[in-house]
């Protein structure tokens, strides 16, 4: 009897061990149930009737259980969860592993989910199919283990970019400009035929205009600079930190944007925020005929004119003294996280394998995008063509996808394939993506994050605030001319050093 009940035993583990490791492993009892949290953001409502939620739950055999947490609130509450450990869900979407993240994760309050490769054969596949292995492994955190499943991008878009007056360009007779030497020209030309107008304007903030502008001067600088450092910029060709915002590259930036304030070409209020309906007056109404800003913004634009004739365009980045780079993106985004707790979990492998296939799988990823065929779309010679009823929406393919159906949300679509996405939008934004794409690394990498341990974290954000604040009081001053780029600059370098520009440099290489 006793050697029945140890065969019986050791059957009765290896077939609940080979059905965790299949997918429909919970067909016999019913969809696995998986809770997580969920990040909802006001411009799209989550809704637990979305149709990629209710096909993915269905066609999945899960049954998901969202926790929805307003944005502002999310990463206390995450935060609260990891520490607490006893109340966290299954999983965390919508999560990166820096900041407050990597330590937790480093001191075992997340599972280091690289240790289960096995059990991740989509993500791992779609990893493979992007050639992102560098991009990934260089997510690994101080102890050599990834901590996250990020959300993968094939080729990053360009969304958004120079826009400029494209009637005014045909009307002057002028070529599309292709360097900032050239856009200069431009806008001088722009002036002379509107004296009392500022023709560069800005969306939002400085730290727009400056994240667009200042990669192809070889830096990233600011509120939305690329690293977050706000003062120190990624040196693509040595692969290491640079002290950008004393450098000449800065130097040569700051000249260039004080010339065209200096001559009227650029919008005295930019030191001021400028709010949607502003921005859009100034364009609609010709005070200014180009700037940098997003392509989903024109068609607002051109329908707040009342000028005739009146037709925007968004062109590729232009050249600058650094080649020709608009805002650098990560091709790993924010992604999935499960806390410890999970690993707990009689249920734990089933739990990351069904995670895995639910969000990774190309069946689940075109569900995520595109919807379901004959709901959202149909297939019309080998295209994705989308309803009628969605092709008339004056939201847009893509907001209207988004909004109706979850498709294309960055909480929960982690595959993102650029041919895919640009069904979503009209010709015109498809040939740009194809141009910039043509043109080779206009778009690059974001910066890798160091690894701090909690003491020198402290001491870098010690060393930032007071280097940031002082950094934009010197750059409005210098693009003013409120201070003198050529006999101020050394004062100026000076102040940045004494408060420990060059000791948050070794920090940041030192950490990579």
């Amino acid at each position: 009897m006793k050697k029945l009940f140890s065969v019986l035993l050791v059957l009765t583990v290896a077939l609940s061990l080979f059905a965790g490791g299949s997918s429909e492993s919970t067909s016999g009892d019913g969809p696995l149930k998986i809770s997580l949290y969920y990040s909802d953001n006001a411009t799209l409502p989550f809704r637990d009737d979305w149709l990629t939620v209710k096909t993915i739950e269905e066609r999945f055999n899960v049954d998901l259980e969202f926790e929805i947490i307003p944005i502002a609130d999310y990463q206390t509450k995450v935060s609260l969860a990891l520490n607490t450990y006893n109340n966290a869900p299954d999983v965390i979407l919508y999560q990166s592993i820096t900041g407050e993240n990597a330590s937790l994760a480093l001191n075992g309050a997340i599972v280091p989910i690289s240790d289960y490769s096995e059990w991740t054969p989509n993500f791992n596949a779609r990893v493979e199919e992007f050639g992102l292995e560098d991009e990934v492994e260089a997510l690994n955190l101080s102890d050599g283990k990834r901590y996250s499943l990020p959300g993968l991008f094939d080729v990053p878009f360009y969304d958004g970019g120079l826009i400029l007056r494209k009637d005014l360009l045909e009307e002057y007779g002028l070529e599309v400009p292709t360097t900032f030497d050239e856009f200069y020209e431009v806008l001088k030309v722009f002036k002379e035929h509107n004296p009392d107008s500022y023709p560069l304007t800005i969306l939002v903030g400085p730290r727009v205009l400056y994240r667009f502008t200042m990669p192809s001067f070889g830096i990233s600088l600011g509120k939305n600079s690329s690293s977050g450092s706000y003062v120190l910029s990624w040196d693509y060709e040595n692969e290491e930190y640079f002290a950008g915002a004393i450098s000449e590259e800065y130097k040569t930036y700051i000249t260039y944007m004080h010339k065209l304030y200096a001559e009227g070409l650029l919008d005295p209020e930019m030191a001021d925020p400028i709010d949607d309906t502003r921005f859009t007056n100034k364009m609609a109404t010709g005070m200014s005929m180009a700037t940098w800003a997003y392509y989903d913004q024109l068609g607002g634009i051109e329908n707040a004119s009342s000028i005739e004739g009146f037709d925007l365009d968004m062109y590729p980045a232009l050249e600058g003294p650094a080649g020709a780079h608009s805002q650098p993106k990560t091709k790993t985004a924010n992604g999935i996280i499960f806390p410890a707790k999970t690993a707990e979990s009689k249920n734990f492998e089933q739990i990351v394998r069904k995670i895995d296939e639910i969000f990774f799988s190309e069946e689940a990823a075109e569900i995520w995008c595109l919807g379901v065929e004959g709901v959202t779309y149909d297939i019309v010679d080998g295209e994705v063509v989308y309803k009628e009823e969605l092709q008339n929406d004056e939201r847009g393919v893509y907001k209207a996808m988004q909004q109706e159906y979850g498709c294309g949300s960055d909480v929960t679509q982690m595959v993102w394939v650029n041919k895919r996405e640009m069904t979503k939008y009209d010709e015109r934004y498809s040939e740009i993506n194809a141009q910039v794409e043509a043109m080779g690394d206009v778009i690059q990498n974001t910066p890798p994050t160091p690894s701090f341990n909690d003491l020198d974290a402290e001491t870098v954000n010690s060393l930032m605030t007071p280097l940031a604040d002082t950094w934009e009081r010197w750059n409005d001053a210098f693009l003013t001319g409120a201070k003198s780029i050529e006999t101020d600059w050394d004062a100026y370098v000076a102040e940045m050093k004494n408060l420990g520009i060059d000791q948050m440099l070794e920090l940041y290489n030192a950490n990579l």
